[in-house]
């Protein structure tokens, strides 16, 4: 009787929400709208626009925006420029929003600033791959790449973190969650923003890197400027995050915090959302009272929004009562979903129900009712709805329902004793079972192909920022040039005007004449160093790699994997050294001893090492250029003592000659220079040793422009030519 009452009622619910729903549809409206300056009356894009129910978007180039709302929901109008607006909306009539005072957002102070015109089609290229999002990866890729593109060689830091968010967001929706982190990543480092932290939080959690989305999201609790709809959205992040650690009573903590901030505002999708995973909460933590009052809420809730969102948690309650056990609830639900499905079949809404997802369709309904049925012996009843389910499922090419439909409608006429129909229903699913493995053997080789797409369409992607970047630094110097250039002329001009006044002038106009060229000089020098240097880089990691793929090469899989895990160690100091013209002594020799170790873990046969440091030495108060002794010791090591038959020796020593000058030394007992040279192939004597090269050029410019600070001088260890000795005085600034 009680189950007969909870039936009817469930019913009457159902019947009720319908006709609610539908005047509830008829309640919501698109409205249209534009924000323009007051007095010019220019349209202002990029305008967050924001409903107190939780809809949102931004004005286009054109200062236009179209959000959907209803009647008494209050409109929200935020940017940078101007002071926030609030509007109570009163009917589907277009807004005119005029701003006073409006200071234009400020780009980057790196780059000069873009101009209006480049911003409006960046936002419109944009704009398009928003639209392309769901229906075109490829196109939609497209026009981000094109707005990279647009912002040319002075493209700004804000602009193109949008690029990068819009990217991340296409990769999410398809679901390439690897791809998308990286472009979130990418966008944060360039510019920060809330919206690019939630999203990347919210990727992070999806791929189940819960601690990782955890730091991300942590900070912005401290934030305060944050609009309702993102703290709601921050705090269900972080519920689910902790849902996904096994941690209940946080995650219900995070989700209550949502919530209120979600009633306060009156953000009624949230407010949904948060009871239901309150209850999903309570369910995992199997807390099946507490569940079951808040999935009560989300149900009543969702019955004021659109009727699709209405049916996913009717299917979400259902599930909750079949894990109870309550058959008779969830037949009655699932019932009372199909009559709400079947009013969403019209081709006007199919759009709509593919939006809910694969779960939510009448063929899984039917076989989900057919199974509570089952549950309860009641085999009679459950065959009708196995076989809509098989129907249905056939006629949407539903293959993995059709399948378990006709295996359980197999089982059924098993336990009912009809044998014959029970065979011929089974040999149908063993047919099922082949086409689905065709069908999956296909679903396979077009996700590969399709995954193959996406990283050449990301490397295009990369290769076109960095491609950009290179760009926006040829363009820096060619300005830096230019205006070299320019003073150049303007002081040749003042030696023109001096002369007429008479001599003293004309001495005034040589010395700055004099001071410029000195300026040139010390530029020209700057570029050859920094030449230099990015040819060191590539030369020392070629070499570098060929000891990796030695590793490899003798499958010494361990050995590479350490390898490449220090020489990863040592790549990113040398990296980070680079652009520098001296540093500190300790830090030049905290790398030459790391790659000693690579190089002796190749050769251990070949060589031992030691490195001896005077005493009374203060190395801390000396400056040696990046990547100085390096070319040396690997000279060293693989001309010398590689070629050796018994185990050799490579000593390095630093003594303090006086309190201004440091000697260091480099001695092995190799098979010496002129042996080495013999040995070389007829190739190798052709390839001039850029390393030892460019050490000899950047030592003479560095003496150059700091008073022969470097002294270097290499000599024969032993009068048969064996062995090498190379001796370094390094002098301390004045």
């Amino acid at each position: 009787m009680k189950n007969l009452f909870i039936y009817i009622l469930f019913c009457f619910l159902g019947v009720y929400s319908c006709f609610g729903q539908q005047d509830r549809t008829v309640a919501t409206f698109v409205v249209k709208g534009i924000v323009q300056e007051k007095e010019t009356s220019e349209p202002i894009s990029g305008v967050s626009v924001a409903t107190s129910s939780g809809a949102y978007t931004l004005t286009n180039v054109l200062g236009e925006f179209r959000i959907r709302t209803s009647k008494g929901e209050e409109l929200r109008i935020e940017d940078s420029g101007f002071e926030t607006v609030t509007y109570t909306i009163k009917s589907d009539e277009d807004i005119r929003v005029l701003v006073e005072e409006y200071k234009p957002r400020k780009w980057s102070t790196s780059t000069p600033g873009i101009s209006k015109r480049e911003v409006s089609l960046h936002q419109s290229l944009l704009d398009s791959a928003e639209t392309y999002k769901k229906k075109d990866i490829a196109k939609s890729i497209d026009f981000v790449a094109q707005s990279i593109t647009v912002l040319g060689k002075r493209g700004n830091k804000n602009e193109l973190a949008k690029s990068l968010t819009a990217l991340g967001e296409v990769y999410l929706f398809h679901k390439q969650y690897d791809l998308a982190i990286d472009n979130f990543e990418d966008a944060l480092e360039t510019n920060k923003s809330i919206k690019t932290s939630l999203l990347l939080g919210k990727t992070l959690s999806i791929n189940k890197q819960y601690q990782k989305a955890n730091e991300v999201l942590e900070p912005l609790k401290n934030i305060r400027n944050m609009v309702p709809f993102q703290r709601v959205t921050l705090f269900e992040l972080l519920g689910d995050i902790k849902i996904g650690l096994n941690s209940i009573s946080e995650s219900v903590a995070y989700y209550n915090e949502g919530l209120k901030v979600a009633t306060k505002n009156q953000i009624t999708p949230k407010m949904t959302d948060l009871n239901s995973k309150i209850a999903d909460a309570y369910s995992q933590g199997n807390q099946l009272m507490e569940a079951e009052a808040y999935y009560g809420n989300s149900l009543e809730l969702a019955n004021k929004l659109a009727p699709k969102r209405a049916l996913q948690e009717k299917e979400k309650v259902a599930d909750f009562y079949n894990k109870k056990s309550q058959f008779n609830e969830e037949i009655a639900l699932r019932k009372n979903s199909l009559v709400e499905l079947d009013k969403l079949n019209s081709p006007k809404s199919k759009a709509s129900r593919q939006e809910m997802g694969d779960t939510i369709t009448t063929q899984r309904i039917n076989y989900k009712i057919a199974n509570a049925y089952i549950a309860q012996d009641k085999y009679s009843e459950a065959i009708p709805y196995l076989e809509r389910s098989i129907v249905e499922a056939d006629s949407e090419d539903d293959l993995i329902v059709q399948k378990d439909a006709t295996r359980k409608l197999s089982e059924v006429y098993e336990y009912e004793g009809n044998f014959d129909k029970a065979l011929e229903t089974y040999q149908s699913y063993v047919t099922l079972v082949d086409t689905l493995y065709v069908r999956k053997e296909q679903e396979i080789s077009r996700a590969s192909r399709f995954n193959r797409e996406i990283a050449a369409t990301q490397s295009r992607i990369t290769g076109l920022e960095q491609e950009r970047e290179l760009s926006q630094s040829k363009y820096d110097l060619a300005l830096t040039e230019q205006e070299l250039s320019e003073e150049s002329y303007k002081r040749q001009r003042w030696v023109i005007y001096s002369l007429i006044v008479g001599l003293l002038l004309t001495g005034l106009a040589a010395f700055f004449f004099y001071r410029s060229n000195q300026q040139q000089k010390l530029a020209n020098n700057l570029l050859a160093l920094k030449s230099l240097r990015s040819q060191m880089n590539p030369h020392f990691i070629f070499n570098a790699l060929n000891s990796v793929n030695n590793f490899i090469a003798k499958s010494d899989e361990r050995s590479a994997n350490r390898y490449l895990s220090e020489f990863s160690t040592l790549m990113r100091s040398v990296l980070e050294n680079s652009e520098e013209d001296f540093i500190p002594l300790a830090k030049e020799l905290e790398l030459l001893e790391l790659y000693i170790k690579l190089e002796h873990s190749r050769f251990p046969d070949k060589f031992d090492y030691t490195i001896h440091i005077d005493e009374i030495l203060d190395v801390s108060s000396f400056q040696i250029p990046p990547m100085l002794l390096q070319p040396y010791i690997e000279n060293a090591i693989w001309h010398g003592l590689r070629y050796k038959n018994e185990k050799g020796s490579l000593d390095i020593r630093l003594t303090s000659k006086n309190k201004k000058e440091l000697e260091i030394s480099i001695t092995d007992n190799g098979i010496g220079r002129k042996k080495s040279a013999e040995l070389k192939t007829v190739h190798q004597k052709k390839q001039k040793s850029k390393g030892m090269g460019n050490i000899k050029q950047r030592v003479a410019i560095l003496n150059d422009m700091h008073k022969d600070k470097v002294d270097v001088v290499i000599t024969d260890l032993m009068k048969s030519g064996e062995g090498t000795k190379v001796i370094f005085t390094i002098k301390k600034d004045k």
